[in-house]
């Protein structure tokens, strides 16, 4: 008996089948989370207008990407079968030749980092046979698929972990998992300001990819990756799906710029083929006065800056509608808990004219650091105030922020003086906050987390919102 489907399976990848939960995966998950390798089930790469699904991809930091084709083969199956060697089979990969995934992969690392990317060793994964079925099997195919590459399905941990460690160390050092894997699953990818890459956590990997129903609500901590998860999961979407329609509102204009750059960036960085323009980035006042119909996907970031009577109306135009808030530091019911930027952020109080205490802080910071890198937030009157002692005191350009204008339209690479009411999605490495106890204890916490590296808090007197600050930030006091 000759299986021509056995035959065709060294030709081309026709691999369809998810992967199916199993004692089989389980102990790969087990060995995988022991041995700090990092798996990845049921992915498809995208590239260009094409994709690519694999079952079951392994990182290991030390070898490089390891590779696994399931097959629902069993015995009786094969227990009569002769294979044959595909004449065009490259069998330089120890006669396992996952031709296009290997292709899909080199292609996404040679285009994206200009080089051939890293190690890929093949295994298959046999969940319908076992290690003696194998042994009376016809030598054609032991020849073809030896048993150090076949994960059977009472394969135990230390026959899985064994067959990994032989394929061979890497002769140079490896990139880290993100950039493997930000390289080659551009779903999970958020790159930052600096174009780093951060690989989505599990957390944010399970919203990406879930089917979302009518109305869902996202609630995450700060600096959890809640934008950058919805544009990623909007990009997918439209990679699944061009045809569908797809709007996510933010609070004002300069928001909007900022996240329309934040995904010509990523759809730029992930080379792939969807109309960035087809996705579109609105205030609440523009989708109103649109007035569009028949949407399939609707995200509202920072929705509890939005009215409820917008709130309510939103959802009757389309079939998904995703309210997405920041969740209060202490609660239990954040989708998102980790900060998947990793900051080391510390905050500094001080009990002191407010005025003259930013003014002495400012002209600190920028004996080392550029005027880009702070941002202070306060009242309006004190914004007026600052603007003009900046002028004569520093020597340094500062800008009034005003979130109703466009990003074109100011310079966001200067010393920025803020409103709480303005600050949505901007990011400074240092955050200088002023007139707290007149301040919305939502607008404060979400301007202290605006901080990548030291927010400084200047108050006068002691206050409710002082008090919110040193329970749940404080560092260290002056």
């Amino acid at each position: 008996m000759n299986l021509s489907f056995l035959t065709s399976f060294f030709k081309k990848n026709t691999q369809t089948l998810k992967l199916p939960q199993s004692l089989l995966l389980r102990e790969i998950e087990e060995t995988a989370e022991k041995n700090k390798l990092s798996i990845f089930q049921n992915i498809t790469m995208y590239h260009h207008s094409k994709n690519f699904f694999i079952p079951l991809l392994i990182v290991d930091k030390e070898r490089g990407i390891l590779l696994f084709e399931f097959k629902d083969w069993s015995y009786a199956d094969l227990k009569n079968a002769k294979i044959e060697k595909a004449t065009q089979q490259d069998s330089s990969t120890n006669t396992i030749a996952f031709e296009k995934s290997h292709e899909f992969i080199k292609r996404r690392f040679n285009e994206l980092t200009h080089t051939d990317g890293v190690p890929i060793y093949n295994y298959l994964l046999m969940q319908n046979l076992n290690i003696d079925e194998y042994k009376h099997l016809d030598d054609s195919f032991k020849e073809l698929l030896p048993e150090e590459k076949i994960m059977f399905n009472d394969s135990t941990q230390n026959e899985i972990l064994g067959k990994i460690m032989q394929s061979d160390l890497s002769k140079i050092k490896l990139p880290n998992v993100a950039n493997i894997m930000g390289t080659l699953l551009i779903q999970y990818a958020i790159l930052n300001t600096k174009k780093e890459i951060y690989l989505a956590s599990n957390e944010q990997r399970n919203f990406i990819d879930s089917e979302l129903s009518s109305k869902f609500i996202l609630r995450a901590l700060p600096k959890s990756g809640k934008t950058s998860s919805i544009l990623l999961k909007a990009v997918l979407e439209k990679l699944k799906n061009p045809q569908l329609k797809i709007v996510i509102i933010k609070p004002t204009i300069l928001a909007c710029d900022i996240l329309k750059s934040q995904l010509l960036s990523m759809v730029e960085y992930a080379i792939v083929e969807i109309d960035v323009v087809s996705i579109e980035i609105l205030t609440p006042e523009q989708f109103k006065n649109k007035a569009l119909k028949n949407l399939d996907l609707i995200f509202c970031d920072d929705s509890q800056t939005y009215s409820q009577e917008f709130l309510e109306k939103t959802p009757h135009a389309t079939s998904s509608f995703v309210l997405v808030e920041n969740s209060n530091i202490q609660d239990d019911d954040a989708q998102f808990t980790q900060n998947f930027k990793k900051t080391s952020m510390q905050t500094h109080l001080y009990q002191a004219n407010p005025h003259a205490k930013a003014l002495q802080l400012i002209s600190s910071l920028l004996e080392k650091n550029k005027a880009e890198d702070i941002l202070v937030v306060c009242s309006e009157l004190s914004k007026e105030k600052l603007i003009d002692d900046l002028k004569g005191f520093i020597k340094e350009e500062a800008i009034k922020l005003d979130a109703s204008k466009s990003l074109i339209e100011q310079n966001l690479d200067n010393l920025l003086l803020s409103s709480y009411e303005d600050i949505n999605s901007i990011e400074k490495k240092f955050v200088i906050l002023i007139d707290i106890c007149f301040v919305n204890i939502n607008q404060l916490l979400y301007a202290h987390n605006l901080a990548l590296e030291n927010v400084y808090v200047i108050y006068e007197n002691e206050c409710e919102n002082i008090q919110a600050i040193r329970n749940n930030f404080e560092n260290n006091e002056n």
